[in-house]
């Protein structure tokens, strides 16, 4: 995360302009309770916390290595220091702001050693969720705030007998929940939360995170069961597709969906006291995270049963070579297998046959003029490929009006955006990933618009014979 520009132009309309925090200020300051008098501490979370006696806690902890919180702060500490240090001497007491024992993974600070990084805020977060862990009130939920996008590839060939299974993890959500999870505190509930403005400068024109994960949690029972590997995935496999279907039925954004399915997954991985490993040993954060993401991305492809033969025809002939040319005698075999044909794939508007080469058409290779109500081999695919031709170039009423004719086959085509975006992220095809994130994203807008528009339409009177 790159910080620049920290001025903003004070009437932009985007956030951090003055009317922005006018309004938000005020807002904030209505819904305050008048009878309560709010205080504000800069404390050691670790330390200070363990002599307050019962607490209920809510806490946004540090994003590992995301945010350098005191070199930003640098940017504006010197000029508030001029102007408040007479007012605030302790705080303003030294040149810069403290950095030595601020919890964050900055290698720097560590001689350039991440393992050092790490292994620091790692132990800081345990003392600290530790700390929560004997104050926290037993009547409330201790609720955590958390967001993290990288992930970390590794090659295992330890995944219940398939052969070269490539996991995915997240190091800022392993060493938080690691500490979490070691303080004794179990996942009982999570919630996407909207979270981040599409107009700061890293969401534009990228696929960054518009949500925050909020995670519930209690500390876990004395008594909770072991659970083998295999246990731990069977209950895996029941329980996230329910909690997948009501992610998406919130139209939680695509590049969303990999940090949220932490939540359902890790409800399940801590309500075991341990989960035990085939050789014996616990199963660590990381393993449980890249097994989520396993059965997320297995999850999305079982949902392929859903899409007709020419939409699953094109969906993996769209894993295997994206938008370029492939042998015609592939796409003849894969047609095959998906029961369709080449040549119906040509009918149906969604490929492009000559020379021997078979390829995808691209969106901007699609009839202007296309209307889903006099087509007669509807196809899933294109579906979503003209529903982001037609939002892309001329907007959401647009969009919606298709959205309107199509019926309940809107619905489908959206868990096939998510699919594709699933590809695309795993592929790193940057720029066809943010076409499908934008238009889960857009979704709420274009059903509210859609069923204006279907209000509008006129009633068909019934027949009376």
């Amino acid at each position: 995360m790159v910080w620049d520009f920290p001025e903003v132009n004070p009437f932009a309309g985007a956030g951090g302009d003055w009317a922005g925090i006018v309004d938000a200020a005020t807002k904030t300051i209505a819904g305050f309770p008048a009878s309560v008098e709010g205080k504000c501490r800069q404390l050691d979370a670790a330390s200070a916390i363990s002599s307050w006696g019962t607490a209920i806690i809510s806490t946004d902890p540090p994003y590992y290595d995301n945010i350098g919180y005191a070199d930003l702060s640098d940017f504006f500490y010197l000029w508030l220091r001029r102007m408040l240090s007479c007012v605030y001497p302790t705080l303003f007491s030294t040149l810069l702001t403290p950095k030595g024992n601020e919890l964050i993974a900055s290698a720097h600070r560590h001689g350039g050693s991440h393992d050092k990084a790490r292994d620091f805020f790692e132990k800081g977060m345990g003392e600290a969720f530790s700390a929560a862990r004997l104050v926290h009130s037993p009547q409330y939920p201790a609720i955590v705030y958390y967001a993290f996008k990288q992930t970390e590839t590794d090659d295992s060939d330890e995944d219940d007998g398939d052969e070269g299974f490539s996991q995915s993890a997240s190091t800022g959500w392993e060493t938080m929940l690691e500490a979490m999870l070691r303080a004794g505190f179990a996942v009982d509930g999570t919630w996407p939360s909207r979270t981040e403005g599409g107009t700061r400068l890293i969401a534009m024109g990228t696929n960054a995170l518009a949500s925050s994960i909020v995670l519930s949690c209690r500390p876990r029972s004395g008594d909770a069961p072991l659970a083998t590997r295999r246990e731990f995935l069977r209950a895996l496999k029941q329980e996230l597709p329910d909690g997948l279907k009501h992610l998406k039925q919130g139209s939680i954004a695509p590049v969303d969906l990999a940090q949220a399915a932490i939540g359902p997954g890790m409800a399940v991985f801590t309500r075991y006291a341990r989960v035990m490993e085939a050789d014996g040993s616990p199963m660590k954060v990381r393993q449980a995270l890249a097994l989520i993401n396993q059965t997320l991305d297995e999850v999305l492809a079982e949902q392929e049963g859903e899409f007709d033969a020419d939409t699953r025809w094109a969906l993996a002939w769209f894993e295997q070579n994206g938008m370029d040319d492939g042998a015609f005698g592939t796409a003849e075999t894969l047609s095959k297998a998906k029961n369709t044909a080449v040549n119906a794939l040509v009918e149906a508007g969604i490929v492009q046959a000559r020379g021997g080469k078979v390829r995808l058409l691209r969106r901007e290779e699609l009839p202007a003029d296309w209307n889903p109500t006099t087509d007669i081999r509807l196809r899933h695919w294109e579906i979503v490929q003209h529903l982001i031709r037609t939002l892309n170039q001329l907007g959401e009423l647009s969009a919606a009006a298709m959205m309107h004719q199509l019926g309940g086959m809107a619905e489908t085509a959206r868990d096939l955006a998510y699919r594709l975006y699933s590809i695309c992220e795993r592929k790193k095809w940057a720029d066809e990933a943010l076409a499908y994130n934008g238009l889960v994203i857009a979704w709420p807008e274009l059903t509210k618009l859609a069923l204006a528009e279907r209000s509008k339409a006129p009633e068909r009177q019934s027949e009376m014979f």
